[in-house]
């Protein structure tokens, strides 16, 4: 708000050394005591605009009409006195002195409190303006924070129990499983910061993601990750894709043979998609509903908020298999010299 102060006092200075200048040379060429006429007009118009300009700062939007009022009619009122002090004719009768009165009150005096409060009025909405577009970029801030936030902490009292079981049995597999969480955990709180981050450090996360995971099956990756395209050119909103994956294990049956949870990253020009599908239990407590916990909800607020009329989420659930299709648009990509390879995992 202080910025936006600074700039309208700059510009009312600008403004006001212009219209002294504009001032003097008028009256210059219509007499030859412009000098005295000019300090006249300037003082009276500085005196009249600022009277009114600071009653406005302190009674508008506040009830108080009363005093406003009163001391407005004292502003008009004494407004012509600086002018016609100035003045270099002797105003020394009662008709002179009323004629330049009511000319300076008409000509002077009353445009410049409208002046006044136009320039009040619009700094005000400005100010007002720019207050509530940074209330509601703190609001976004705020929900995107608490929607980053909500990664299910299970999954890391999980973790920390296999690798705790890991350790225990002297497995060669434990240092890297920490190193892993440890990746993880410092994607989460310190990385994730960033408005955007590169779309292969994303995905980073996830394959950490999927391997700590693997720690509950025994047999080969029950992941069948695919990456295509121009992943490294391309900036993503960072953790948009940990609660679909989240879902499509929590949802998943308890056993999983290899390659049942699939997987696609795929960038073709300035399009994103993302696909992930799941086995779906029969028992009804695995079934994933709407709601589905946090997973699709979260995604489906940050996505509004994030890329508002650029993205596309379908989901298909058919029986036997639930499918996610996240697909944004209108990405910026930067340019990248190579290109990625297809990943199996």
């Amino acid at each position: 708000m202080k910025r936006i102060k600074k700039v309208f006092v700059l510009i009312q200075i600008s403004l006001w050394i212009l219209f002294a200048l504009l001032a003097a040379l008028q009256l210059s060429q219509d007499t030859s005591h412009w000098f005295a006429l000019t300090v006249g007009v300037v003082g009276t118009c500085l005196y009249v605009y600022y009277s009114h300009f600071f009653l406005l700062t302190r009674y508008l939007g506040k009830r108080k009409k009363g005093p406003y009022f009163l001391r407005l009619t004292g502003v008009l009122l004494t407004g012509p006195f600086l002018y016609l002090f100035f003045h270099y004719r002797k105003l020394d009768t009662w008709d002179l002195f009323s004629e330049y009165y009511m000319i300076s009150l008409i000509s002077i005096v009353i445009p410049f409190i409208f002046l006044s409060w136009l320039a009040r009025v619009t700094e005000n909405l400005v100010i007002n303006t720019v207050k509530k577009e940074q209330l509601e970029k703190q609001a976004v801030e705020a929900e995107l924070y608490y929607l980053k936030s909500q990664i299910n902490p299970h999954f890391l009292f999980n973790t920390l129990n296999n690798i705790h079981t890991l350790v225990y049995k002297q497995a060669p597999t434990a240092p890297e499983a920490v190193m892993q969480l440890a990746s993880l955990m410092r994607y989460m709180i310190y990385e994730s910061n960033a408005p955007t981050v590169p779309l292969t450090r994303e995905m980073n996360y996830l394959q950490d993601y999927m391997s700590l995971q693997q720690l509950r099956y025994k047999q080969s990756p029950v992941v069948d990750l695919k990456i295509e395209g121009e992943t490294e050119a391309c900036h993503i909103a960072p953790l948009l894709f940990i609660h679909l994956l989240e879902n499509a294990y929590k949802h998943s049956p308890a056993r999983l043979n290899p390659g049942d949870l699939k997987v696609k990253v795929e960038v073709q020009e300035d399009i994103l998609t993302f696909s992930v599908q799941n086995p779906v239990g029969n028992n009804p407590a695995h079934t994933l509903e709407e709601p589905g916990g946090i997973g699709l909800p979260n995604v489906r607020k940050r996505l509004t908020l994030l890329y508002p009329d650029q993205h596309t989420l379908e989901i298909q659930n058919s029986g036997e298999t639930f499918a996610v299709v996240l697909k944004i648009q209108g990405l910026q990509l930067q340019p990248h010299e190579r290109k990625a390879n297809l990943l199996y995992h």
